[in-house]
């Protein structure tokens, strides 16, 4: 009998090595960033609340986080509008910040980060810090007078 196979080189019924290929979409590093931002204290996004933006609906990405990917390096590059607390030093929360980006992307997913450009676009007013025993003190009550009348004690 004539088998046909013989004359075929073992080397051409070898399969080729299997190509695996892995995107991540733009939504996911804005994500990643959020998440980075929402551990970052005196710094929100220019949507304001970063508790919000993680509970959104998800539509049309998230303003202020623009990512850029190079497929062909492996690498990407993000730029982050927020908006910094009144009284922060400027340059050193953008070191945290770029440094904590930096790291969350590089560890979630192994690409190489070439670019964080953090841009702060305003202030955020320092919000007064009142506790329990001050509004207690300010507290207004009303006391009814002998006359029948009510007055206010503070």
């Amino acid at each position: 009998m004539h088998d046909p196979l013989k004359r075929i080189d073992p080397k051409e019924l070898e399969l080729p090595e299997t190509v695996f290929i892995r995107d991540i979409e733009t939504k996911v590093f804005q994500s990643i960033v959020l998440q980075t931002l929402s551990q970052i204290e005196g710094v929100e996004t220019l949507e304001g609340n970063l508790f919000d933006n993680l509970l959104g609906d998800g539509v049309g990405g998230v303003k202020g986080i623009h990512v850029d990917q190079d497929q062909k390096n492996h690498s990407i590059k993000v730029r982050v509008e927020i908006n910094v607390a009144y009284g922060i030093s400027i340059p050193e929360k953008a070191e945290e910040i770029q440094n904590k980006i930096l790291l969350d992307i590089s560890r979630l997913t192994n690409l190489h980060v070439g670019l964080v450009h953090v841009v702060f676009k305003n202030l955020i007013a320092s919000k007064p810090k009142a506790n329990l025993e001050e509004l207690l003190e300010k507290r207004v009550h009303a006391v009814k007078a002998p006359s029948g009348t009510y007055e206010e004690v503070f």
